[in-house]
């Protein structure tokens, strides 16, 4: 016994070292070359080697682990190598190229048009053979898309399809904020190296209609049918997604239902459901198995179960879009189906760790996933917690008492389980995604038997039957109705803002104390141990000084300005489609991760999309006690908001020694047919005390109106930072209104490779003639100043910057 424990530790140590050696890889800024990477692999196989002569050391097994450690890392950063050479050549970015290749994935339809994945087989400019990117996600846009094309988006096209296109590419690049999505991650670790958006010229044109990826055509077929069988469309987007794991399918309102019921992971091919599969394919084999002697006698019936559930699950996994979260399942589920082969009963743990050691060797990247420690984390957490099993023979009961007894043991059993899992996970959900549902036990308790008994095998029963999906159909709308109901309750969703890191590794620890089969005196600690993650510390800024925070949402603006005990909003951001926004995908998130609990003054410049598109996401999710505006009377948004003022220049108000002044527009020009630019409102924010700090927010004002300024309030226009007026336009940013502001930092809000142009070279090269730092969000990321003290400004694209982030200009 203790020299199976020995061997075990072992085995910990190992596993240990592997994923030591792919997390240290993920945290490198930039790569080293290749060669090195070959050097630190060799080294590691050396050591390794070392390590297994002699195993019963304890320095052999320091060099085991440490050999370990260098091919993890070494392998890591040699997959990363081979990923970022398929770049995107610099010279041809932006070019509209003539490229041919297949559909390889399900198109994703929404208002604003078309996305896919498009593997490329040739593409040619002016005529020439170029090379670009094995892997796209093309848009093919339409309506007031930024790069919508007047062809509309052709209903036929589908997976497995060949296609000829006029493209203009681009490097992957997202937006980069505090606590944001990092969409640069997403597409390197799905090995999408550019994307591209379709133009007119000359139009796109079929080849061939079944060209490959027949998994792909099939699940096409499959989502098309549902769509045509269910009128309802928010039901036949949740059996989409079941069937064939187009999480796209699910409209935006429900996905938002989920999230804040706790139930998203359930309508997304997860774990849970590949589990279930493959337990339900295991058990009807060996049923079948077990009929057969011959069978038995070829092979255990066990085994027979334990093999065939694995391959219909990776059968189904496939078939489902084989996801991230699906791979890690099959990983896990093929490294306990061989250790059950060989003989092998290792504890729950030790199956744990090599079961991460195999995802993280197949996809490295997994360990920066929400879902991955989630996936792991529950299964960990649910064996942990496992009471001990009664040593006693318990007789059984037959009859109705019988049936009685095994239900009521069977509901105990999915309580605890359910309990177990909602204490214990919530802690990571709160470090991850700074929510948690306060009804999510009760909705899982729900929605856990309905989804995965009920309305997933009626999606996949369906496409041998049809009507099935109508039965479904019924299910999901009156699930969604029993969801709806419990998401109103008051506190449904507890909000927190991103906790500091010691905070979340006490609240983890105090999670696991409280789910193990501790004595109760040892489990109360878990509540000291939580408490700094449910209600962490905040950074305010001091009296008299200011937080600003110029977020990069693309092409529009967006500026936070916070005080000690109050937040401004300045602009929302643009609207990127019908059904996507800033202020939904961008503001909301931050504000949150922030923990502000509402916006004291929503500042919108002026109409334009790129500055009031986000605005109705953030009067409906958020209170917002007060909206100023120099929007026309009857603009929709006033009617969103409890308090409405118009902006006019002279207004002046002062939020814990911040003084906030008001320069445009003038009364008299709301009188005037004006342009909305001219219109846009100017906002100076100066703090207190020697050396306060200042900002000067702009909006869209361009010359005439600069000059407007210098002729009005010439002495109020210095400032040490710049929001620059129409971010950058060759319209704006005149000499003499540099002159006057004299700020040592401007900032320009403006999307990465934008059709404006902005901001303008002979504007930035303006600037630094006044000897005046810029910045730009593309390159920058958020732009954030702390307390307004010289030294605490930062850009967020170089904070968090990782190899794989696009390295942008960003003036410096």
């Amino acid at each position: 016994m203790q020299r199976r424990a020995g061997f075990g530790a072992r085995l910990v140590l190992l596993a240990g070292a592997w994923i030591a050696g792919v997390a240290l890889q993920l945290q490198q800024r930039a790569l080293w070359s290749t060669e090195t990477y070959q050097l630190i692999l060799a080294g590691g196989l050396c050591c390794g080697a070392i390590g297994w002569a002699g195993w019963r050391g304890r320095g052999a097994l320091a060099a085991a682990c440490l050999g370990v450690l260098l091919t993890a890392h070494g392998a890591t950063g040699l997959r990363a190598a081979l990923r970022l050479a398929d770049a995107l050549p610099a010279a041809i970015e932006g070019r509209d190229l003539v490229v041919s290749g297949v559909v390889a994935g399900l198109p994703q339809r929404s208002a604003a048009g078309l996305r896919f994945r498009f593997e490329t087989d040739a593409a040619m400019l002016d005529g020439q053979p170029v090379t670009v990117p094995a892997l796209l996600t093309v848009g093919w846009f339409k309506g007031q898309h930024e790069d919508a094309v007047l062809s509309e988006p052709q209903a036929e096209l589908r997976a497995g399809q060949r296609w000829r296109f006029t493209l203009r590419l681009r490097r992957p690049h997202g937006s980069m904020n505090p606590h944001g999505f990092d969409y640069e991650l997403l597409l390197f670790e799905q090995g999408v190296r550019a994307t591209a958006s379709v133009r007119d010229a000359p139009l796109p044109e079929l080849l061939q209609r079944a060209a490959g990826y027949p998994v792909e055509r099939l699940r096409q077929r499959v989502r098309d049918a549902i769509e045509a069988s269910v009128p309802d469309r928010r039901a036949a987007g949740v059996l989409a997604a079941l069937a064939v794991g187009d999480q796209g399918a699910i409209e935006r309102e429900d996905w938002d239902l989920y999230r804040n019921t706790g139930i998203a992971h359930l309508v997304s091919i997860s774990g849970l459901h590949i589990t279930m599969f493959a337990w339900l394919a295991g058990s009807l084999i060996a049923r079948l198995w077990c009929r057969s002697r011959r069978a038995t006698l070829w092979w255990p019936a066990p085994l027979a179960a334990a093999w065939g559930g694995l391959a219909c699950a990776g059968a189904y996994a496939v078939f489902s879009g084989w996801g991230v979260p699906s791979q890690r399942t099959i990983c896990m589920l093929a490294v306990v189906t061989l250790a059950r082969s060989g003989g092998v009963r290792w504890p729950w743990g030790l199956v744990l760790l090599a079961s991460a050691v195999a995802v993280t060797a197949f996809d490295p990247w997994a360990l920066l996933q929400a879902g991955f420690w989630l996936s792991f984390g529950a299964v960990g957490l649910l064996m942990a917690s496992a009471p001990r099993q009664a040593t006693r023979v318990v007789e059984p009961v037959s009859g109705w008492r019988g049936w009685t007894a095994r239900a009521w043991t069977a509901w105990r059993a999915d309580l605890r389980t359910q309990l177990v899992a909602t204490i214990g996970l919530t802690p990571l959900s709160l470090v991850f995604f700074q929510q948690v549902s306060v009804v999510g036990f009760a909705a899982n308790l729900i929605a856990i038997p309905v989804i995965t008994l009920v309305i997933t095998p009626l999606a996949l029963l369906g496409v041998a039957f049809v009507p099935l999906w109508t039965v479904g159909a019924w299910v999901v709308q009156g699930l969604n109705g029993v969801l709806a109901s419990l998401v109103v309750m008051p506190a449904a969703v507890w909000l927190v803002p991103v906790a500091p890191a010691w905070a979340q590794l006490a609240g983890l620890l105090g999670a696991l104390l409280a789910v193990l089969p501790l004595p109760w005196r040892v489990r109360v600690l878990a509540v000291p141990l939580l408490i700094p993650l449910l209600l962490p510390p905040r950074d305010v800024p001091a009296e008299g000084r200011f937080d600003v925070v110029a977020l990069d949402v693309g092409q529009g603006s967006a500026v936070l300005v916070r005080t000690r005990a109050h937040l401004l909003v300045f602009d929302a951001g643009p609207q990127y489609a019908r059904e996507s926004d800033a202020g939904q995908r961008v503001v909301l998130p931050l504000l949150r991760a922030r923990g502000e609990a509402r916006i004291d003054r929503l500042v919108l410049s002026h109409r334009d999309i790129d500055h009031v598109g986000g605005a109705a996401a953030l009067l409906k999710a958020m209170p917002v006690q007060e909206l100023m505006s120099s929007l026309e009377p009857d603009h929709p948004l006033l009617r969103l908001a409890p308090r409405t003022t118009r902006c006019e220049a002279g207004q002046a108000w002062e939020w814990d020694g911040v003084r906030f002044e008001m320069l445009r527009p003038p009364i008299d020009d709301y009188a005037r047919p004006m342009k909305s630019n001219a219109m846009s409102c100017v906002l100076r924010v100066v703090g207190a005390g020697a050396g306060a700090p200042s900002v000067l927010l702009t909006g869209d004002i361009e010359r005439d109106q600069e000059l407007a300024l210098l002729a009005h309030v010439p002495g109020v226009l210095r400032s040490d930072v710049l929001i620059a007026p129409h971010h950058g336009s060759k319209t704006s940013s005149s000499d003499a209104f540099l002159d006057a502001v004299a700020p040592r930092v401007a900032v320009f809000q403006a999307r990465y490779r934008n059709r404006f142009g902005h901001p303008a070279p002979q504007v930035v090269e303006r600037y630094r003639t006044h000897g005046i730092a810029t910045a730009s969000t593309p390159g920058c990321g958020a732009w954030t100043w702390r307390n307004g003290a010289v030294g605490e400004a930062r850009c967020e694209r170089e904070v968090a910057r990782r190899y794989w982030h696009h390295a942008a200009d960003y003036h410096e």
